[in-house]
């Protein structure tokens, strides 16, 4: 088995305890005044970094419900990055447009100093796998991206008073948003707010949006749906146009044609 495939069994794996933890029911807390999480989450999670650790020890796990050292991540060669349940309040609200989200981040350089270790490289294989929606959307670098073990591509939508563009708001300090909203509601076709951004990514990469964008953001909620639009024949950048970090807590992403006229609307 491959690393993709193995990705892609594990997340599945994940989706079919999520299921069962929901029939039986589960217990809801909070990181925050709004950021919950649920029982489902942590097993979920526990059940996915047992089996990298089992199957590939060397590597390196960042994921949203364990307590991260990045100094000690940033070591491996490989790292998992991992959202156990994106879309954890749709999830505890019975909804189903919530998804396993898993990435492999692959070291390609490393610079080092006696004040930080920084390690560069390439996100190369991606899978988000909805499980109350029975699709599972993958990609590895250079080979495409797939839906249910079909090829998808971007749309071709070239405007974005014809395009649906989606976006999320974060937990804390939603007002931040609020602008951003406001500048694209008036010009876009329509916004959607489906509440798991892993899986906007994959709408956007399967051409059923035509951009995408949102403040607040962590790695795990866009690593994987990065890869898959960017194998899609999408592109992602910062809110400016810049580079996409997976740390800069903020994404922006489109089919390509409506990416500049994007920038140019959420900057004006």
């Amino acid at each position: 088995m491959n690393l993709m495939e193995f990705a892609i069994k594990i997340a599945k794996e994940a989706g079919e305890l999520t299921i069962k933890e929901a029939e039986k029911g589960f217990k809801i807390s909070k990181k925050g005044p709004r950021d919950l999480v649920t029982n489902a989450d942590k097993a979920s999670e526990k059940l996915i970094k047992s089996a990298i650790k089992k199957a590939f020890p060397d590597h390196g796990i960042l994921a949203e419900e364990s307590e991260n050292d990045l100094k000690e991540i940033a070591k491996k060669d490989f790292i998992w990055i991992i959202d156990p349940i994106d879309g954890t309040t749709n999830y505890a609200h019975g909804i189903p447009n919530y998804s396993i989200s898993i990435a492999v981040f692959a070291t390609t350089y490393s610079e080092s100093s006696k004040n930080f270790e920084y390690k560069g490289g390439e996100l190369i294989a991606g899978v988000v796998h909805a499980p109350r929606l029975n699709e599972t959307f993958y990609a590895a670098k250079d080979q495409g991206a797939f839906l249910n073990g079909k090829k998808i591509q971007v749309s071709t939508t070239k405007t974005l008073q014809d395009s649906v563009v989606a976006t999320g708001f974060p937990y804390e300090n939603k007002e931040e948003a609020l602008p951003y909203f406001e500048k694209i509601v008036s010009r876009a076709q329509g916004i959607r707010r489906f509440g798991s951004a892993a899986l906007d990514l994959c709408y956007l990469a399967a051409g059923r949006f035509d951009a995408f964008w949102e403040l607040g953001l962590q790695p795990w909620d866009i690593a994987a749906g990065a890869l898959i639009v960017q194998e899609a024949g999408g592109h992602l950048t910062d809110l400016n146009g810049a580079e996409l970090d997976l740390f800069s807590k903020e994404i922006l992403a489109s089919n390509k044609h409506t990416h500049q006229e994007m920038i140019d609307t959420l900057n004006i």
